[in-house]
């Protein structure tokens, strides 16, 4: 069976369509579907279905997903390996990463990676919950991934590092309420116009909370693009809830950021695969 099938097999998995696939493989389109129906052949059965104009995976193709992942990295590790032999010159890790925890701490630390192995490339990949974290690295999309959690995770087959927490603050415009204040209670927030994250987010679960506790708010927007939370609340759209990652960024733009009392936090951990390439070890090194 040729590696290059199943990469290309596996792109088109994770790109959804094959013209997609092809351009991030910067191959041509009519050599990327000749690869995978010959790799149907080979295996003499259908991995796709079209339904219009998507594809979609047979039980076949389902199964044949985390194998041919193992293959893929197997021999970008066997790469690795022989690489490693004359030190770390080059080299690619892969990780997974929520957008609050990209800004802090995962900037520092590629910052420090990066110092230290200059030839390294960091790739990493945008995710919004614990669970897509845990299964890109267990099923072999990325090596390592960053993730924050109400509780400490406890996950199997993957080993879990624990990095320390995150407080959630209270983000306002420089011109809104709370003025000349440094911390606020939870039931000070009544009646406030509030910016959300979308449902199963860290800071969209503190405002549910906060709510269910009797303090009535209301929702004036809810987004999943992190990007424009600060924009709206200079704007004087409301204020919102975000983890402290976010604090530099926000007092430098000229918002406001206060405590929340009682104060609530996530726990932070990196996660990786057993049996890391060299390259991914050395990040875990480097930053633990």
């Amino acid at each position: 069976m040729d590696a290059r099938h199943l990469r290309y097999f596996l792109a088109v998995v994770d790109h959804g369509t094959v013209s997609r696939a092809a351009e991030a493989l910067y191959v041509a389109q009519p050599s990327l579907s000749q690869a995978i129906r010959a790799l149907e052949r080979e295996l003499g059965t259908a991995l796709f279905l079209r339904v219009g104009r998507r594809l979609v995976l047979t039980s076949a193709g389902e199964a044949l997903i985390e194998p041919a992942r193992q293959v893929v990295r197997g021999l970008e590790n066997a790469k690795a390996q022989v690489d490693s032999v004359a030190g770390l010159q080059a080299g690619r890790v892969e990780i997974a990463a929520m957008p609050s925890q990209s800004v802090d701490p995962l900037a520092g630390m590629i910052s420090a990676v990066t110092a230290q192995y200059p030839g390294l490339t960091v790739s990493v990949r945008a995710s919004f919950t614990v669970d897509e974290i845990v299964g890109q690295v267990r099923g072999g999309e990325t090596e390592l991934g960053l993730l924050a959690s109400e509780e400490p995770l406890v996950a199997s087959g993957i080993e879990v590092h624990q990095i320390g927490h995150q407080r959630f603050v209270l983000v306002a415009p420089p011109d809104g309420p709370f003025a000349g204040q440094d911390a606020v209670p939870a039931s000070a927030l009544a009646g406030q116009r509030v910016i959300v994250g979308q449902v199963g987010s860290g800071m969209r679960r503190v405002v549910d909370e906060i709510q269910a506790s009797g303090v009535e708010l209301t929702e004036v927007v809810e987004t999943e693009h992190r990007e424009m939370i600060l924009p709206l609340v200079l704007a004087g759209v409301g204020v919102t809830v975000l983890t402290e990652s976010w604090a530099p960024l926000a007092r430098r733009a000229g918002a406001r950021v206060l405590e929340l009392t009682p104060p609530r936090h996530l726990h932070l951990a990196l996660i990786s695969r057993p049996g890391r390439t060299p390259a991914a070890s050395a990040f875990l090194e480097a930053v633990l």
